[in-house]
């Protein structure tokens, strides 16, 4: 019992994983589209997120079958919870990013180039870090080594967080010296979908340090 138990967590884990690497490839591509505005590019991010409502609700099936066949306990409980959490936040995560895809490629092309490369570059390479750096977390047993990933995912957090609040003074500096608001406006609506990502790995961090460790939900 114990061995089917263990083998239908690896299972829910392989599958969690898989949707965490589809965000990250999304996110890289998209990162990679910014550059030079290209729009194959922003398709092909949107290709590594389809579906994910379905495959998180699997996955959320397969939990609660666990949960029902085995009532684990302790430990074993607390990482099948925080699996559970941990589709919904990959799920929001996949959301953002198709809103930051959709919002971008309308207005990308006509924006000035540096304001892309000065905050909208930054933001997403910084975005990207968090998510590399939870898909490490899933493997890693250590507790200190765990908590370490943690601590560097708060750090690119809190740069998405920081460059939102410069460009957002930019651009509605921009935006109040010319006649395209709504163009300005859509860019800060995007860019803030990219910081939307971050603060949703920083959670999901969050999940896989209680899971090894213990703690809280919501911070370690």
């Amino acid at each position: 019992m114990i061995q089917n138990f263990r083998q239908s967590v690896d299972n829910i884990k392989a599958k969690v994983i898989d949707i965490g690497q589809g965000l990250l490839k999304a996110n890289e591509l998209l990162l990679e589209a910014l550059q030079d505005c290209d729009e194959e590019k922003f398709n092909d991010a949107r290709n590594h997120i389809k579906n994910i409502s379905k495959k998180t609700d699997d996955i959320d099936n397969e939990i609660i079958k666990v949960l029902a066949l085995y009532t684990p306990e302790a430990k074993d409980l607390r990482g099948v919870v925080a699996y559970l959490k941990i589709t919904n936040e990959l799920s929001r995560a996949c959301s953002n990013t198709r809103s930051f895809i959709r919002g971008f490629t309308e207005v990308c092309s006509d924006m000035d180039v540096n304001v892309i490369k000065e905050y909208a570059v930054p933001m997403q390479t910084s975005t990207v870090k968090a998510i590399a750096l939870i898909i490490e977390m899933f493997d890693i047993e250590d507790a200190d080594e765990i908590k370490e990933n943690h601590n560097e995912v708060l750090i690119e957090e809190s740069k998405t967080d920081d460059l939102y609040e410069m460009v957002e003074t930019n651009l509605q500096t921009l935006a109040s010296e010319s006649n395209e608001f709504g163009k300005y406006y859509t860019m800060l609506r995007a860019l803030r979908k990219s910081g939307k990502i971050a603060d949703r790995a920083s959670s999901i961090a969050n999940l896989l340090v209680y899971r090894r460790v213990g703690g809280s939900f919501h911070g370690v």
